[in-house]
């Protein structure tokens, strides 16, 4: 029962940050249509931790990640990747080509289903050593490709209305960077929160079922 309270706070304090940055990130988007697609794994994974908190359960470590995880994929919602205020400045900064803002993003997209699917794989499946930190990764870069053809998928529908979505900014190896920044972001998180991830899912405990 005191897990299951702790769990209830955590998602009342994530609940009315997710919805604060939402309003912010929907008033004026860049385009309505980009912004429903890039929020909706906010949109899906709120309810989806609600529902699960008794069974499954997460350690803070995942739901703090989770939770900025959310608000950087409302800030790119808001303005689109390749118009975020901040990539501009540091285009400037280093004299690059283009916006990089999604360079990050992507890291950030498997940095934390990195410590997620870790969490599963050692609370659920009871694995741990060299084949744990093949299959996170092995997970990582698979739900990335899966995304990648999303975004072929919806390009290949709007065509060009799917612009803003897939911010290549005229990039031919878009696809292949969002990759290779998506294995960096798993293997970084697994390199360095590990044995912090380890303590906490060790007071957790296993998974119930």
């Amino acid at each position: 029962m005191t897990d299951e309270r702790h769990a209830n706070r955590r998602l009342v304090l994530l609940t009315p940050i997710w919805s604060a940055g939402l309003i912010a990130s929907g008033w004026r988007p860049f385009d309505r249509a980009t912004w429903w697609m890039e929020v909706a794994p906010v949109l899906i994974a709120l309810p989806v931790l609600w529902g699960l908190r008794r069974r499954v359960g997460l350690t803070d470590l995942a739901l703090i990640l989770i939770g900025v995880h959310g608000l950087i994929l409302m800030l790119g919602g808001a303005y689109s990747y390749a118009r975020v205020p901040a990539g501009y400045w540091v285009q400037d900064w280093l004299h690059l080509t283009r916006n990089p803002y999604d360079r990050p993003g992507h890291v950030a997209q498997r940095f934390v289903p990195a410590i997620v699917i870790r969490e599963w794989l050692v609370r659920h499946a009871r694995l741990r050593g060299g084949m744990l930190v093949v299959l996170v990764l092995a997970c990582c870069l698979a739900i990335s490709a899966a995304y990648e053809l999303i975004e072929f998928a919806t390009a290949m529908a709007l065509g060009q209305g799917a612009d803003a979505f897939l911010g290549t900014q005229g990039d031919p190896w878009d696809t292949q960077w969002d990759m290779l920044m998506c294995l960096i972001g798993a293997a970084t998180a697994l390199l360095t929160l590990s044995r912090v991830h380890d303590r906490q899912i060790d007071r957790l405990g296993p998974a119930s079922g």
